[in-house]
């Protein structure tokens, strides 16, 4: 055995302890260790275990036996078994992996750079092998999550990992009966309370998430006390779409163009949370969804509350883009604010001029959807003009009071 192999076995225990305590550190579900005697010995003994593999192995470029991948499997298990969170997984994969990196680095500068052909060696057997044993773990843990949760909490995982980005999203895909696509519809329903256990329809979302293939997850609850649920609509490729599946988006000036498609879904799963909801949604490729929730979450905040069916649709960043500029700016939102106040001495003028904007300032369809005949339509519109100085029919009009709406619809001003 070389130098810098020595060196790793000398000290191997010394550096699976460091490991140990980095995880009782640095991850909170890790803290039991501490107060779990057992539990520790166990790690203590699994980490070492990995050292003195990779230190037996490597030298002769031997790779993991499948009794040593089974090994690492059953670790995954406990883990999983144990009620390890998904985040945790990934977060004691990485510590792992970069501490086993960091020790062979120490070796090398222990032995003042001496086994230049050592260290290429180990690295060389270390990128496969750690790849191997990481899916291995990934199985494990699996394996678990599959006997043990639930359909729709195992779908909740699936958009997790997504939105994270964790490459165990193909197994967690398959294990749910759902293809991963190239691109996602991040859309994220914003509810004004959050669900109430108890009284909320999970068996109706079920369903929905089987019959549509959309992983949803309900999100952190949001500063002002709401909640919101994230659905991940699949956007397939021609080339990959089965028969009637929407086509690849074709990119154009506008951002994130809404699928054909997503307003179905939208009704679909609104009535099933029967409650009003804003939706916003953003569109990107898979290592890009968490940078799309962030979007989509942001413009569900700027978007119009509504109740399904009525007048319910995903809003892109096209939709409300200056509803999302005024928000940023605190004195532009206070004029625009104070503009509402004023109309809120009219009859209905805030809830006219939604009508009236959402339908293109047709007067007709307009006053139908307020059931009012055209002349009340006009009278109101009339008095939002002495009201604020503003015509609502012009393009200041457009500008300045389709903002006043969508801020005050939106609840921001709650």
């Amino acid at each position: 055995m070389g130098s810098l192999f020595a060196h790793l076995a000398r000290q191997a225990p010394a550096n699976a302890r460091r490991e140990v305590e980095t995880y009782t550190r640095e991850i909170p579900e890790f803290r039991f260790l501490d107060k779990d005697p057992e539990a520790r010995s166990r790690t203590l003994e699994h980490a070492l275990w990995l050292r003195q593999r990779t230190i037996e192995l490597s030298p002769n470029k031997t790779g993991l036996t499948d009794d040593d991948l089974s090994r690492i499997a059953s670790m995954g298990e406990l883990r999983a078994g144990a009620g390890m969170s998904i985040e945790a997984r990934q977060r004691v994969l990485h510590v792992h992996t970069a501490l086993m990196l960091r020790e062979i680095t120490e070796a090398t500068e222990a032995e003042r750079g001496g086994g230049v052909e050592e260290l290429i060696g180990v690295l060389a057997w270390f990128a496969p092998q750690s790849e191997r044993g990481i899916s291995a773990y990934r199985q494990g843990f699996l394996r678990v999550l599959r006997r043990r949760l639930p359909y729709i909490e195992r779908v909740a995982l699936l958009a997790r990992a997504l939105l994270n980005g964790d490459p165990i999203s193909a197994e967690l895909a398959a294990a749910v009966d759902m293809e991963l696509p190239e691109r996602c519809a991040v859309t994220v329903f914003r509810l004004p309370d959050p669900p109430t256990a108890g009284r909320f329809p999970e068996d109706e979302i079920g369903v929905l998430v089987k019959n549509h293939r959309v992983p949803v997850v309900w999100g952190p609850e949001g500063r002002d006390g709401g909640g919101e649920l994230v659905a991940l609509l699949p956007l397939f490729s021609g080339a990959t779409a089965g028969e009637g599946a929407p086509p690849h988006p074709v990119p154009g000036p506008l951002p994130d163009p809404a699928p054909d498609h997503l307003p179905d879904v939208v009704q679909d799963f609104a009535r099933a949370l029967g409650r009003p909801c804003a939706v916003g949604t953003a569109t990107a490729p898979l290592p890009e969804l968490s940078d799309a929730l962030d979007r989509a979450r942001r413009i569900s905040r700027a978007a119009p509350l509504h109740r399904a069916p009525s007048r319910l649709r995903p809003h892109t960043l096209a939709d409300v883009f200056v509803e999302l500029a005024v928000a940023d700016v605190p004195f532009v939102d206070d004029w625009i604010r104070t503009v509402a106040r004023r109309l809120e001495t009219g009859p209905d003028l805030l809830g006219t001029l939604d009508a009236y904007y959402g339908h293109d300032m047709h007067r007709g369809a307009t006053a139908s959807a307020l059931n009012v005949h055209t002349r009340t339509l006009d009278y109101r519109l009339r008095r939002v003009r002495e009201l604020t100085g503003i015509d609502p029919g012009s393009t200041r009009g457009v500008r300045t009071l389709s903002a006043v709406v969508t801020r005050r619809v939106s609840g921001a001003w709650r």
